[in-house]
């Protein structure tokens, strides 16, 4: 099994990497649910996430809040998407909304169009999206080239054990167009649970690990 552990700036990761950790998110700010760390940061934990035979993706958010970005905003994420592509970053987790909680498939396109070469993973601005319009979400999300969409299924103050049933049908529905990883939660007491009961091979937390 695949564990991500999501980390915030370089402290944690070498306890993270001794732990086994083979994918690390890196984050600042986590107490918003993560933002872009600076270019110092990406550069050094980049180089020795790889030195460890680890890959990294990097979280491309320009603040906490709402995932509905303004076009200076979205100018920011593509910059540090350039400069995540330039540090040799495996993948960047983003996500942009619109006001009535559809995908910005515009801003979206640009994003993804700037970080060509890397993975992309929808963060989880995807719980944001109406459950009646999750799986037109995937569909869309697959069809523009996304690699990994990251779910809690449901509302963060919904244990995750709860969400299972939707995640399970999310997870359904993704399959063979792209990988639903589950995350929010998800601690080392309960990660082998968990992806026993979605039938999934990797798992995201921040206290995955113990």
């Amino acid at each position: 099994m695949l564990k991500e552990v999501a980390v915030e700036n370089f402290t944690d990761i070498p306890k993270a990497i001794a732990a086994g950790a083979l994918r690390i998110e890196l984050n600042d700010n986590l107490a918003v649910g993560g933002t872009t760390v600076s270019k110092g940061v990406l550069a050094e934990a980049t180089r020795y996430v790889h030195e460890h035979n680890a890959s990294v993706v990097a979280m491309i958010r320009p603040r906490g809040g709402n995932f509905v970005y303004n076009d200076l905003e979205l100018k920011m994420m593509e910059a540090d998407l350039f400069e995540a592509q330039a540090q040799g970053v495996d993948g960047v987790a983003l996500g942009a909304l619109t006001a009535d909680g559809w995908i910005d498939e515009e801003a979206m396109e640009n994003l993804i169009a700037a970080s060509a070469g890397m993975d992309v993973v929808f963060h989880m601005a995807f719980d944001a999206i109406p459950e009646d319009r999750q799986v037109d979400a995937i569909n869309w999300l697959a069809e523009n080239g996304v690699t990994r969409i990251l779910s809690h299924g449901g509302p963060l103050t919904t244990p995750i054990i709860q969400t299972i049933p939707h995640l399970k049908a999310l997870i359904q529905h993704a399959a063979n167009q792209i990988t639903i990883l589950p995350g929010g939660g998800i601690t080392s007491a309960n990660v082998d649970e968990i992806v026993s009961q979605l039938g999934v091979n990797e798992a995201h937390g921040t206290k995955i690990l113990g």
